[in-house]
């Protein structure tokens, strides 16, 4: 017997119901397709749904920038701060601004150290403490610390002392030198500023362009 031929008509027949085959789900890999859908074909529906997918992730990243830029201190607080330094070293925002000038008095270290004094003060775990407290004295008390700050030698003394047994408190009297210090000089100078002023400056802009 001959084999079974196929006539011209019916193989079209059989090309036209392969190319007119409603297309499946986005995702679903599709029967006798060719291999360029898989490669982001513009009429693919895979691509489609990739493409809508990296657009809401845009959207959501712009919604982050935007939520970001609504946490900037506003005008209201950054005048606070003229009036208050406590009120300013509450404020992360305050925190930041101030370190940023801070850093460039090459003074930052004091700040640095009054925020590890403020974090031991939390700890109540006695192990912790202990570790805590000698970092502290490593990085911003001993002599041979690159990071070291400003203390007079009864204070140093003191916390020589408290290192046998040392305790959440023990840096005190040393953070309340170190807190007066940034008060009476470094805060009178941040207020007079670029880095202060100009973002003052920028707040009323703002205030009145709305």
């Amino acid at each position: 017997m001959k084999p079974h031929s196929v006539s011209g008509v019916e193989m079209r027949k059989r090309q036209a119901a392969h190319i007119e085959a409603p297309p499946q789900a986005p995702g679903q890999p599709r029967p006798n397709t060719c291999c360029l859908c898989w490669c982001g074909c513009c009429k693919c529906l895979w691509n489609e749904d990739r493409i809508e997918r990296s657009e809401r992730q845009t959207c959501t990243k712009m919604d982050s920038i935007e939520a970001t830029e609504e946490q900037r201190p506003s005008l209201e607080e950054l005048l606070s701060w003229a009036r208050s330094f406590e009120m300013m070293l509450r404020s992360l925002e305050g925190r930041e601004i101030f370190r940023e000038f801070l850093r460039s008095e090459y003074s930052e270290d004091n700040l640095l150290f009054w925020l590890a004094c403020e974090e031991l003060k939390k700890e109540t775990n006695p192990s912790v403490v202990d570790e805590k407290a000698r970092i502290i004295y490593e990085d911003y008390v001993s002599i041979l610390s690159p990071k070291e700050v400003s203390l007079d030698s009864r204070v140093r003394e003191g916390i020589n002392q408290s290192l046998v047994e040392p305790s959440n408190m023990m840096y005190e009297e040393a953070q309340l030198q170190i807190y007066t210090l940034m008060h009476r000089d470094s805060f009178p100078r941040f207020l007079n500023s670029s880095v202060y002023r100009d973002l003052l400056a920028s707040r009323r802009r703002t205030c009145l362009d709305t």
